[in-house]
């Protein structure tokens, strides 16, 4: 890491330092170097668990689409602008596309796991 200004360089190596990513900076006045160890097995667990909780924060964002665009379907329905057919079409659409982007979550999940555990 070679920072735009010198005298950020202590900051940037104790901001390193103090973060749990891991890493050792070493400083030769101008630039940083970091070392990447290899990746141990416990590691590569703690990156596969990491990799589980972002799919299931994106679940609960796709989620929490589903109830915004359902919300929209009952308001429109109650307010006359869609017939109680529509609005289950609708719902039926919105709760398809949750389902495939919810696959579409849980095999990205699943590549990026068996990448993480390779050797």
């Amino acid at each position: 890491i070679k920072p735009f200004s010198p005298q950020d360089l202590k900051a940037i190596e104790k901001a390193i330092s103090d973060s749990k990513i891991g890493l050792t900076p070493h400083s030769d006045g101008k630039q940083l170097r970091l070392m990447l160890p290899p990746l141990s097995q416990e590691r590569r667990l703690q990156l596969s668990g990491q990799c589980k909780g972002f799919a299931e924060h994106a679940k609960i964002s796709i989620r929490g689409a589903r109830r915004d665009a359902n919300k929209i379907i009952d308001t429109e329905q109650k307010g006359g602008l869609v017939t109680e057919d529509e609005a289950t079409k609708g719902k039926d659409q919105v709760q398809e596309l949750t389902k495939t982007f919810e696959t579409k979550v849980e095999e990205m999940l699943e590549k990026k796991r068996a990448e993480v555990m390779q050797v």
